[in-house]
Formats: C-alpha cells, structure tokens, sequence
C-alpha cells in the first residue's frame, strides 16, 4: 500500500554491542552516556541530551553510539520491555553501556525507533528472546529482523506524523486525560496501519 520492502535489519544496519562503564562511573561534569537502565523509565522514542554524564577517562574506554544512532536496551526483567530503544539525535557521540546494543544505519532514525516499538516488531523480538528471570536478545540475531523499509522521503514523512501524533500523547498540558487516552489509542492504531505490511502477518 505504501511502497515497502522488506529488508532484514542486517543489510541496512551495523549492530555492536555497548559496554564498559556502570551506574557507579556516573560523574556531575563530563562526557554524555546512556545506561541501558534508563531506556526503561526515563527516555522517549528519540533524544538530543543525555540525563548523565562520565569522566573523559571511562568515556575513553566506553563504547560509542553515533548521532542518528539507535540505542536499543536487549536484557530486561520481561519479554515486553526487552528492545526498547531510543534514537541518539545529538550532535556528538555518546557513551553506551552494556546490556545494549548499537544499530548504526543510513535510514530515518526516528523512523526504525517508531517500528521499534511497534506490534510487529515485537512479536520478531519474542522469537528471540530468551531466559527465564533475565530475558535477553543477542544483538547479533537482530540482523534478521525484518522492517518495512520504504524510501527515505516516505520515511520521513511518516516519522513526522508519528511524531505529531507522540506529542499530543505525551505532552500532559493537552486536552483532559481522557482526550489524550483517546489520542494515544489512534496513534497506536495509526502508528502499526503505517509500519505494517504482509510479509510480517
């Protein structure tokens, strides 16, 4: 319908692992980094500024996402939170921690981390995940995950109505809870109608 191809992750993407730093390295000045554990609670979809901060020497040693990068958290306490991500939209590189994994990729990030989070992708992600107490994806079977790719200027197009749509979810000081409930169930519904496509039923 909307001119995608399905393209395994692998061929547009390269995927490392991050590492080398913890939550104890964190430091009040320095150089930014995201730590697996606050892809969970504390960011959205895409992020231009880090909530932390490490000193030039842990920096030095860290592995490193890129800008337009995306940070994908791969071990969690349960299958729905394993992969959530954020794409880095900053204009330096960060530092990554481990338990994550590094997708660099010439396509829209705000695009990938919206079909990221989307019904389709998870139910690849649950075929790959594995543990009991600790469920976990190798970054590496994260090659053969497929997205509907079409061109960047669709890309584009649609990451800008998605992210329309997140802000009116997400920004409290619009509409009574109740509208913005409603508004979060169409982009939801919105979201999937965009990123779907046969191959993935």
């Amino acid at each position: 319908m909307f001119g995608y191809a399905p393209v395994p992750l692998g061929c547009i993407a390269s995927i490392t692992r991050g590492g080398n730093f913890q939550k104890k390295d964190f430091a009040a000045e320095g150089k930014p980094c995201i730590h697996y554990g606050q892809i969970y609670t504390r960011y959205g979809i895409t992020a231009r500024e880090t909530l932390t901060r490490l000193s030039q020497e842990v920096f030095d040693k860290s592995k490193k996402a890129q800008p337009n990068d995306i940070v994908m958290a791969v071990t969690s306490e349960n299958v729905d939170d394993v992969c959530k991500c954020v794409a880095w939209l900053g204009d330096e590189e960060i530092a990554v921690s481990g338990h994550t994994a590094i997708i660099h990729h010439n396509q829209n990030p705000k695009y990938l981390a919206h079909y990221f989070h989307t019904r389709m992708f998870a139910k690849q992600k649950e075929k790959l995940a594995h543990g009991t107490k600790v469920i976990e994806v190798t970054p590496d079977k994260l090659n053969g995950i497929i997205i509907p790719l079409p061109t960047i200027e669709r890309q584009n197009e649609i990451a800008e109505r998605l992210e329309r749509f997140d802000r009116l979810v997400n920004d409290l000081s619009t509409g009574l809870p109740a509208e913005i409930e409603v508004r979060k169930k169409q982009y939801e519904h919105y979201r999937d109608m965009l990123l779907s496509f046969d191959a993935l039923n």
